[in-house]
């Protein structure tokens, strides 16, 4: 999901016609690097083919298959493992090849990422990851992440965690997602977005026989399907995300959503609209939804429209639908 969103990220900007560049954060000193494995993965060379074909054969998850393809592609396994070994560098990867498969004019720069790691869950100076922001949020230790966030940004977060409305993971969509699958058929289920190869009767069989997500997910998960995968299978069905949905979103030139900007950004905004006039923008929901005449862009806000209703569920205090209507944009 997020490469799709990526791709028609970079495709509006391209439309925009006034960005001529695009950053990203890596771990590599040299994105030219990162561009060697972009291009393998858009080029599809038949080596790099057969030996993806040979890894998956083995049984294992298609992330760790590609991983090896790559490097034995490329012939220098000591260099490129620590590439791959970095999440960051995964997503910088992604960022080229959006480029590269959208044509784009925009120049990619690379910004090194310093301090900790990806992973970490530890506060190093003014720094954190967005996994220690994320672990100091839900144990609401405040004081720690105010110095390592914009006071914008940390306002915000501080604001939705005193009102109950921090949603820390999926695991507060338990029994909605247990209920879901219970009510699905399997074939339902076998078209689920990344559902492939028999997945959806041991997706089937673990829903009808216990009642934790964690458990549903050991039970599932394996060599070949990665617990972020299967987390992200759960996700489409509790949103009602069809194969069919993915292929459209594919399809589609996508609506800009804007949920917030300060002074200079509505003045961009404001550039951005006149040089595009046919740029589908979203500044108002219920104006959008009222003028837009595109079937394809209203499903899809349907469904932005209905993640936010499921969303609140999540939320301690407050679960109202609707938000997407009645929240304002934030300005600041």
């Amino acid at each position: 999901m997020l490469k799709i969103l990526l791709f028609g990220a970079i495709k509006t900007l391209n439309s925009l016609k006034i960005v001529d560049s695009i950053s990203f954060g890596c771990e590599a000193d040299d994105i030219s690097v990162l561009k060697e494995f972009a291009d393998i993965l858009c080029d599809q060379p038949e080596e790099f083919k057969s030996l993806l074909a040979h890894e998956l054969s083995k049984g294992i998850s298609f992330p760790k298959a590609r991983e090896n393809a790559l490097l034995m592609y490329l012939n220098n396994i000591r260099k490129s493992a620590n590439i791959l070994s970095s999440p960051n560098n995964i997503l910088a990867i992604e960022y080229l090849k959006a480029l590269k498969m959208t044509a784009s004019s925009m120049t990619p720069l690379g910004i090194k990422r310093v301090g900790p790691g990806y992973h970490s869950e530890t506060i190093m100076g003014d720094f954190a990851s967005a996994t220690a922001i994320r672990k100091f949020a839900i144990d609401r230790n405040f004081y720690d992440i105010d110095k390592v966030m914009p006071k914008v940004c940390y306002d915000i977060l501080e604001d939705a965690i005193k009102k109950g409305h921090y949603v820390a993971g999926i695991e507060n969509y338990e029994k909605e997602i247990m209920f879901v699958l219970r009510n699905m058929t399997v074939a339902q289920i076998a078209n689920l977005p990344d559902v492939g190869e028999g997945l959806e009767n041991a997706i089937k069989s673990a829903a009808n026989s216990c009642n934790s997500l964690s458990v549903l997910m050991e039970m599932v998960k394996s060599k070949r399907y990665t617990q972020t995968r299967i987390q992200r299978i759960l996700l489409y069905a509790l949103l009602g995300f069809t194969k069919e949905d993915m292929e459209t979103s594919k399809k589609i030139d996508p609506y800009v959503r804007v949920l917030g900007c300060n002074n200079k950004g509505q003045a961009l905004l404001s550039e951005i609209c006149s040089v595009n006039k046919k740029l589908p923008v979203v500044t108002s929901v219920k104006g959008f939804t009222t003028t837009c005449r595109n079937k394809k862009l209203l499903m899809m806000l349907e469904k932005d429209i209905q993640a936010t209703n499921i969303y609140t569920l999540g939320y301690e205090y407050d679960s109202f639908s609707n938000l997407d209507y009645t929240t304002k944009m934030i300005t600041y």
